[in-house]
């Protein structure tokens, strides 16, 4: 029976890139030497910390804005919620899971690592969108579905984000569903005239061991491994969009449509 993800319940947590920029699986387990154990903290807010802009990057506009960043991201993080058939979509099958979403409560726009635009943290059950990286809607928009896969995975599987099978599984099915049009696997370098169709899953593979590197101190060997290792059943796991989101496309609109019809309860 699946894990349910709850306030109560202790997690492991997870985090997102969106390209050009990982996302993250955010780990709180094994606070002491867990930087040289799992990898870095991408979220020092996680940690109780308040974000403390420098005099110099102040005066260069670099920062000082993170309230009215803040507002930004939370008016962002509304309109998808509200649009977003993708969002609206992975929102419906988490409430069809038992897992449903109270914004307030299951979604924070914080001050991240430069090296991140998103996270899902299963120790609060929250995602968290990186308020100064994911700056407009479409970003927001692939963060929240990116995150909210790994939410569904843990919602609906015994998902361990310590095991790394489980860390490149659930990265593998997020880049799948939400990322690696043709478009971005040439971008990364991932596709050429000659290997169209392998193109999407090189991408898929890309992406996720750059996740799995981000969050966890492993060689980058141990990470191709992991992610060779599952791949094959991963990949071909679309739940619950059903489809492979095509760039240019009316596929979001088809998935969200779609969606009735595998029992998940869309608006």
């Amino acid at each position: 029976m699946a894990s349910k993800p709850s306030d109560k319940e202790p997690g492991k947590p997870s985090a997102t890139r969106s390209p050009p920029i990982p996302n993250a699986v955010i780990d709180r387990s094994d606070r002491e030497g867990s930087e040289k154990q799992w990898g870095y903290d991408l979220y020092p807010e996680r940690r109780g910390e308040k974000y403390k802009p420098s005099w110099g990057r102040v005066l260069l506009g670099i920062e000082g804005t993170e309230n009215l960043d803040k507002i930004k991201c939370e008016r962002n993080v509304y309109s998808c919620v509200k649009k977003s058939p993708m969002v609206k979509l992975m929102m419906g099958a988490l409430k069809s899971s038992g897992c449903e979403i109270d914004i307030r409560r299951h979604i924070a726009c914080e001050v991240c690592d430069t090296s991140v635009s998103g996270g899902y943290d299963p120790v609060l059950n929250q995602v968290v969108v990186c308020q100064n990286i994911a700056r407009n809607e479409g970003i927001v928009q692939g963060v929240l579905t990116h995150e909210m896969i790994h939410m569904f995975d843990y919602c609906n599987n015994n998902l361990d984000f310590k095991n790394i099978d489980h860390l490149a599984c659930t990265e593998i099915r997020a880049a799948n569903l939400t990322h690696c049009s043709f478009l971005s696997a040439c971008t990364q370098g991932d596709a050429s005239p000659f290997k169209i169709r392998q193109a999407h899953a090189d991408c898929v593979k890309t992406k996720a061991l750059n996740s799995v590197l981000a969050v966890r101190k492993v060689s980058p060997e141990e990470a191709i491994a992991a992610v060779e290792r599952v791949f094959p059943k991963c990949y071909n796991d679309l739940e619950p969009i059903g489809r492979r989101i095509r760039r240019n496309s009316k596929d979001m609109y088809k998935a969200y449509l779609e969606g009735p019809m595998y029992g998940y309860d869309v608006d």
